[in-house]
């Protein structure tokens, strides 16, 4: 079992920077994939970002060339660096872990990052 705490969220203005940071208890560094994904208010949830226990990263379109993830299999911590942040990037992030044996998935409780205009 996979228990993930994020943090690091809050009110940022436009232009501006946020980085998230996902603690997760156990040992995942070779066994998980980790991401982030965000859902806005009456939207699906989408991926955002994700990274490979051998540090291979994929992003989506909307988030390529701002954001980056990043993880330290010491610490057991996933982070994504969030930069040129837009209002549009305003949702909950929430961090996954997901087993690369079972492909079961695990989920943080989310954290809230508003962006204003």
């Amino acid at each position: 079992q996979v228990q993930l705490v994020e943090s690091g969220g809050g009110l940022v203005q436009a232009g501006g920077s946020v980085r998230l940071s996902c603690a997760a208890s156990g040992t995942i560094s070779s066994t998980h994939r980790m991401g982030w994904y965000r859902q806005a208010p009456g939207k699906q949830r989408e991926l955002v970002a994700t990274i490979t226990s051998g540090g291979s990263t994929n992003y989506a379109d909307s988030v390529k060339g701002r954001f980056t993830i990043s993880r330290d299999n010491a610490k057991n911590t996933v982070y994504l660096q969030m930069n040129s942040l837009k209002p549009e990037d305003t949702s909950i992030y929430y961090c996954n872990a997901q087993s690369i044996y079972t492909l079961a998935n695990y989920w943080g409780q989310g954290t809230q990052v508003t962006v204003s205009s």
